[in-house]
């Protein structure tokens, strides 16, 4: 994609800009890059210097106007090992592909306007992991990803208004969700092959939190285009895992706990599927997936178990939405990997900490405490059952 010349009108606090006026290309990038300069900390100035760059080419950079993935590779990696010896976060740094991958796909989405051949959408074959999916929802629900505020420090206080994200405009972000729907829609007349395609859609849409999703995904089942519950692993169950996932961000759980209870639980092929997609979600598992076959791969697995378990348990209190399938995911891979809670004690100590939390709560569904305390007395004992109940 070329670079256009924008214009600097209809910007806001959040940095939002319109597409026909600025330019979608490195919208997200060029942000990201401001905050690297200011953890350093340097001046637009100050920075230009070091780099050996003109000060207008780095504000082209930041404001998108000149996106940094048109820069040339080798200059590209030069930029970069500049940042990190400057003393820039080096996740932060590494961040900057996740960026430029949102960019692409944000701009893809916005200029076709749902005109191009489904097969050829940025969505139908490339599976996104967490932190390229965070980096879209920055753009378009202005959510801080979690790789971009655990390396952040607050910059110091400057006069007049001050962007917070790389957000798009009110028009052009309704022009995102409006096509990923119409994708999702054309996409359900041809078939289990675009799957994949669907399901990245459902999820995505759901950042759109002013959407009545619960009302459109029952259309879609009711059209025959959307399948709710399915049995074993298929490109339809993954599809149906991130529907209910979708429905569970917008606030309602019900279809989530149903999936686990009637897709998940008790099918071996379903759990182990499970297992594997949470691996590539958080980047334990780093091959680049084209479609959603690896989720199916049996046998000795290419992630790490002990760094999903840490993984999981992390979040097991934070995102209240995926506490179900959280709780879930976790009994299921200390049954599939026992002695798992001896390998760690750290991760150990950290998870029976989190579940205390949760059992003195009263937001689990039954199965996710039955299954929770199952977790709690194999944390006690030191070591976990098979005992499926």
């Amino acid at each position: 994609m070329s670079a256009r010349t924008p214009s600097r009108r209809g910007e806001t606090l959040t940095g939002s800009r319109s597409v026909s006026e600025r330019g979608p290309d490195g919208l997200v990038t060029g942000f990201l890059f401001k905050v690297i300069r200011e953890q350093i900390p340097r001046t637009q100035e100050e920075l230009a210097a070091d780099l050996g760059v003109d000060k207008s080419t780095l504000q082209g950079w930041e404001s998108g106007r000149r996106p940094l993935s048109a820069t040339k590779v080798g200059n590209l990696v030069a930029v970069r090992r500049k940042l990190i010896r400057l003393g820039a976060p080096p996740p932060l740094v590494e961040a900057l592909n996740l960026a430029m991958d949102a960019d692409f796909i944000l701009g893809e989405i916005l200029i076709s306007a749902g005109d191009q051949p489904t097969g050829e959408h940025p969505l139908a074959s490339w599976v996104l992991t967490r932190d390229t999916t965070h980096m879209i929802g920055w753009a378009v629900s202005g959510v801080l990803p979690g790789v971009v505020a655990a390396q952040m420090n607050l910059p110091a206080a400057r006069r007049g208004p001050v962007a917070s994200a790389p957000i798009l405009g009110a028009a052009d972000r309704s022009t995102f969700f409006n096509t990923l729907r119409q994708n999702a829609e054309r996409a359900g007349r041809e078939g289990e092959d675009v799957a994949l395609l669907r399901r990245q859609v459902f999820y995505l849409s759901s950042y759109e939190r002013g959407w009545d999703a619960a009302d459109w995904f029952d259309g879609m089942r009711r059209s025959g285009r959307l399948t709710a519950s399915v049995s074993g692993w298929s490109p339809r169950w993954a599809e149906a895992r991130s529907v209910a996932a979708a429905l569970a961000r917008q606030g309602d759980p019900e279809l989530l706990r149903d999936f686990i209870a009637r897709s998940l639980t008790e099918n071996d092929a379903a759990e182990n599927a499970n297992l594997n997609y949470w691996a590539h979600w958080l980047g334990l598992d780093s091959r680049p997936q084209i479609d959603d076959s690896f989720m199916a791969e049996r046998g000795r697995p290419v992630w790490d178990a002990s760094a999903l378990l840490r993984q999981l348990a992390v979040r097991l209190d934070r995102a209240a939405e995926y506490t179900d399938l959280y709780v879930h995911s976790i009994w299921a891979l200390l049954i599939a990997r026992r002695g798992l809670l001896d390998a760690d004690p750290h991760v150990a100590e950290d998870l029976g900490a989190r579940v205390r939390i949760l059992l003195d709560g009263d937001r689990l569904s039954s199965q996710s405490r039955r299954e929770l305390e199952a977790v709690y007395y194999g944390l006690r004992i030191g070591g976990f059952g098979t005992t499926r109940n």
